[in-house]
């Protein structure tokens, strides 16, 4: 194994071993115990995701879906589990962008 595979893996591990991903799993665990919940949560994602990748993304659209989940987002299961995908999501992408920012890659 090189030094890069032996990086990746110490960082892998790290990962496996801190509290956001730790809390991500805890989240996901509960939401796997109410399948129909967790159906919902993966259609919130979804419509989410493809609101903000739409090409004809608008701020009163993504307001509209805010309100229109309100109520869906207050569910104690619904919001834990968000709130732990989101920082999860937040420090993999800290991660890439602190590895990329490193280096002279065009």
């Amino acid at each position: 194994m090189n030094s890069v595979d032996e990086a990746v893996e110490e960082l892998r591990n790290a990962i496996l071993q801190c509290d956001v991903y730790r809390d991500y799993c805890r989240s996901l665990e509960k939401v796997k115990q109410y399948p129909e919940l967790k159906e919902q949560i993966d259609d919130y994602r979804m419509q989410n995701y493809e609101l903000q990748q739409s090409p004809d993304y608008a701020f009163d659209k993504m307001e509209q879906f805010q309100r229109q989940y309100q109520s869906f987002r207050e569910n104690p299961l619904v919001s834990e589990f968000l709130a732990a995908e989101l920082a999860f999501c937040r420090m993999v992408q800290d991660i890439e962008n602190r590895l990329v920012e490193g280096i002279d890659f065009e």
